[in-house]
């Protein structure tokens, strides 16, 4: 695994053993990124459920001031501080051990509100049931109010898992990549509620 491009365009990233991680696929992070160019200029970034932290970190490299990267593994949070180490990022990324879809882990003094949310969750957390139930209530939570304006919410799930219809009071789109699904989330502004 590979940031792609920007500063650090290239350098590889340090995996944790085993298949308890699954990041990514180069091709689909490429194509996430190139949809979403102008959010990282400056921009301010939270990525949940962080893994290796190859979002976050594509996001330094291509202009963003600050990520803050939760992952609940202190194992894999270990591996992720040493990419943030590895890059000379530890000034601008913020590494927490911890539950990523609890609000007390997204605040940041430095970034009050986001311009992209990452969201990539365990897949057995998104089948039918508590897990994918609160999924989604906290994405409904960060589009209300964790989302500076013109933020995005980026939630990665397999393909044809998710309905439209459960991402009540967002405005999503839906792009597929092979077997991936990338939503893009968006608050509604009050005149665009019906």
């Amino acid at each position: 695994m590979r940031i792609i491009a920007g500063e650090f365009g290239g350098r590889r990233l340090q995996a944790p053993p085993g298949i308890g991680t699954r990041p990514m696929l180069d091709r689909v992070r490429e194509a996430l990124f190139s949809t979403l160019a102008g959010h990282f200029d400056r921009g301010r970034v939270l990525d949940l459920f962080a893994g290796t932290g190859a979002l976050g970190l594509e996001a330094l490299s291509r202009g963003s001031t600050v990520a803050r990267m939760i992952e609940l593994d202190p194992k894999v949070t270990k591996v992720l501080q040493q990419n943030v180490a590895d890059l000379g990022v530890a000034d601008r990324a913020r590494v927490l051990t911890g539950d990523a879809l609890s609000p007390a882990t997204w605040k940041d003094p430095l970034a009050p509100k986001y311009d992209v949310v990452f969201c990539d969750p365990p897949y057995p957390m998104l089948q039918i049931g508590p897990g994918r139930e609160r999924v989604l209530e906290s994405l409904g939570r960060l589009g209300a109010q964790w989302l500076a304006e013109d933020g995005v919410i980026v939630f990665h799930a397999p393909r044809g898992l998710m309905r439209e219809s459960e991402f009540s009071g967002l405005i999503s789109r839906e792009r597929s990549y092979g077997t991936s699904s990338i939503w893009y989330l968006g608050a509604q502004s009050p005149a665009e509620t019906p």
